[in-house]
């Protein structure tokens, strides 16, 4: 009887080669982290444009930084054993790096947002679909079990038709990285928001209408819009999110969901521990639904957030596994975001 040896098993199972291109994106490091502690991939390393930037990192002696190899030829990161690129550029660059890593052949993992041009990310998709290639965005909350439990019970009709949906999702952040997201108008509400958009429009779908109020309230930073509300019109139902940059940690982030039948609230959900539900046609009273989260508490252990979401996109790009959001959704997220703030 034959049996599978160790080489046998590799040629069988190859490991798919993976690079990054940029490194200012905020989660740049927990998403290199994430991409050199996963067990499929083969990885080649970083090409980062900024050579100060690149020089500075070439000595930085700690993890990650002390494990990658630096790619001084951006043409390296196309050579054809390298299926996938991890985008992790700042946001003002990085929509011209993703557009040129999926002309090169390459599925992109795409931190957010994906930039301020509608039109050249919409000729990004249209150049993966005519590819068969894979774009995923690094919304780090799809596979959050509370948010997936919240859609899953909403879905199934549990609490009826829906008529609100209500997102808190507000942080802290200090003067460098304001002046970085200054570069784009919406300020906070640009660089935060995708992450709950992206729930809220896969609950509901496109929102015919939406009401934004972009305020400059306390930050001294020219151009930084630091307090914001939108509000989305469904056709049945209405839609609030709103984020600042000064609440004072630990941060109070909240989802609710509200329909004809019950409602759900997740408080906070970094960390989520629980989803308060009220379904009187199941309980009298309200109940608590346990969460088995990945975040123990706020922000100590970012790169928690994106092993798994990194882990289905190596597979999804293997062919072992469909996307979790089709490119149509990326889509659809991104339209909504811009819409939001003004630049669509």
């Amino acid at each position: 009887m034959f049996q599978w040896g160790y080489s046998e098993l590799q040629s069988f199972n190859p490991k798919i080669g993976v690079a990054q291109i940029g490194t200012k994106h905020g989660h740049a490091t927990s998403v290199l982290s994430t991409i050199l502690n996963n067990p499929k991939v083969d990885f080649y390393g970083i090409f980062e444009p900024d050579i100060n930037k690149r020089n500075e990192l070439k000595k930085n002696k700690s993890f990650p930084w002390d494990r990658v190899n630096f790619i001084e030829n951006e043409d390296e990161i196309y050579n054809p054993e390298i299926k996938v690129v991890a985008s992790e550029g700042a946001n003002i660059e990085s929509l011209a790096q993703t557009k040129k890593i999926l002309e090169n052949g390459k599925n992109v993992f795409y931190d957010k947002p994906a930039g301020d041009n509608y039109k050249e990310f919409l000729h990004c998709i249209d150049i993966a679909k005519k590819n068969n290639l894979h774009i995923q965005m690094g919304y780090m909350f799809r596979n959050h079990r509370g948010f997936q439990a919240l859609i899953d019970i909403s879905k199934s009709g549990r609490i009826g038709d829906i008529f609100s949906v209500r997102a808190h999702m507000s942080t802290s952040i200090l003067e460098p990285m304001r002046k970085q997201i200054s570069d784009h108008k919406g300020g906070i509400y640009f660089d935060l928001a995708g992450h709950v958009i992206d729930q809220l429009v896969y609950l509901m779908g496109r929102p015919d209408k939406i009401t934004s109020f972009i305020r400059k309230d306390f930050t001294k930073t020219p151009n930084f819009y630091d307090n914001c509300v939108c509000v989305y019109e469904f056709k049945n139902a209405v839609a609030t999110i709103d984020i600042s940059s000064a609440e004072t940690p630990p941060m109070a982030r909240r989802f609710e969901i509200y329909g004809t039948k019950g409602s759900l609230i997740m408080e906070p959900f970094e960390p989520a521990q629980t989803i308060r539900a009220i379904i009187p046609n199941e309980r009298p009273n309200e109940f608590y639904i346990s969460i088995n989260d990945y975040i123990s508490s706020f922000r100590s252990n970012d790169t928690a957030r994106y092993i798994e979401g990194f882990d289905r996109f190596i597979d999804v790009v293997s062919g072992k596994l469909k996307p979790d959001r089709t490119l149509d959704h990326e889509l659809l997220v991104q339209e909504t975001l811009l819409r939001s703030v003004g630049l669509l």
